[in-house]
């Protein structure tokens, strides 16, 4: 049922229920039911069959806005596995082209690595791909999903501190949050020598705020790196965080590895 027939019958049900008792009592109950009484009467149907519409209206309202909600969500999912698609296609039509001038080259290493990197990038592809946009329905266990088949793939731990209720963002706001771990978690991988990572998301105790934390233990920042360089993907993350209204952090620990934290504001998923 759409929201405009629902209007119409909140429009129409009241004066139906209330006239439609007042005629009847005028002209067939006048001498059974005293003034006082019908007036009784007709308050106390009145608020029982209110009660009951009402009721009957407000849960339609909220399949009506749990559709929508599920719908937003997968298209949110089909969206970034577009963009997903499209990095894919972008990355490995690079790495074939190094690959190619290492083999014409006679460097052998260089294009195993080049190859390896293919390989991980389709094992990631497929895994974003084979889960249906049903599954995993808050982004807590989507992201758990992708951590530990992350790690799986990548044979290096990671430690899961994710605290945050379901509306914490915005289904828009998930996937720019999302693509910005993702990034994170890829440096990772690629450049820091780690075999220990961590992730921490969680809001503040104001309740105002998300803060997000991923960190390891590998090298490090090399010395003269920039964190503001394009070289470990800044400017990608650094735009998602700005799109999100935060700000981004990356920075050598005392213990030598790299932690990379983000804060932004609440916005919160708007429930019926």
């Amino acid at each position: 049922m759409s929201l405009r027939t629902l209007k119409l019958l909140t429009i129409i049900v009241p004066p139906v229920i209330i006239g439609g008792f007042e005629y009847i009592r005028h002209d067939f109950l006048l001498d059974e039911l005293s003034m006082e009484t019908g007036n009784l009467y007709i308050t106390i149907l009145t608020l029982f069959l209110s009660y009951l519409f009402a009721s009957w209206m407000f849960h339609s309202i909220q399949r009506i806005s749990a559709r929508l909600s599920a719908e937003q969500a997968k298209r949110a999912v089909y969206e970034e596995r577009e963009r997903l698609a499209q990095e894919l296609h972008d990355n490995i039509a690079q790495i074939l082209f190094f690959l190619n001038v290492q083999l014409k080259k006679g460097r052998i290493q260089e294009a195993r690595s080049a190859v390896s990197e293919i390989d991980h990038h389709l094992r990631q592809a497929i895994f974003n791909l084979r889960t249906n946009p049903e599954e995993g329905a808050t982004f807590a266990a989507r992201l758990g999903s992708w951590l530990e088949e992350w790690s799986g793939i990548t044979g290096i731990a990671v430690e899961q501190r994710i605290e945050v209720p379901e509306d914490i963002v915005t289904t828009s706001a998930e996937v720019k949050l999302f693509a910005i771990i993702r990034e994170a978690f890829t440096n990772i991988r690629k450049h820091s020598q780690a075999d220990h990572a961590s992730i921490e998301l969680r809001v503040t105790e104001e309740g105002g705020r998300w803060n997000l934390s991923v960190m390891d233990n590998g090298i490090g920042l090399n010395e003269g790196d920039e964190p503001h360089s394009n070289r470990y993907g800044m400017s990608f993350m650094r735009k998602h965080a700005a799109e999100l209204g935060g700000q981004l952090d990356v920075h050598t620990t005392p213990q030598g590895g790299t932690e990379l934290t983000v804060s932004g504001p609440i916005q919160r998923r708007v429930t019926s």
